[in-house]
């Protein structure tokens, strides 16, 4: 069985986004935080 795709709320975007624009964080941090990949962030 495959594994199902995680969908992501306009809210969490939101959030993540804000918190990577700041700059209070490096983008490891945030991913950690969030559970999602560096790369996702910086696209």
């Amino acid at each position: 069985m495959s594994k199902q795709r995680r969908k992501f709320t306009a809210e969490f975007k939101t959030r993540v986004a804000l918190d990577a624009l700041s700059g209070e964080h490096t983008l490891s941090e945030i991913a950690s935080k969030y559970g999602v990949h560096a790369n996702q962030i910086s696209q």
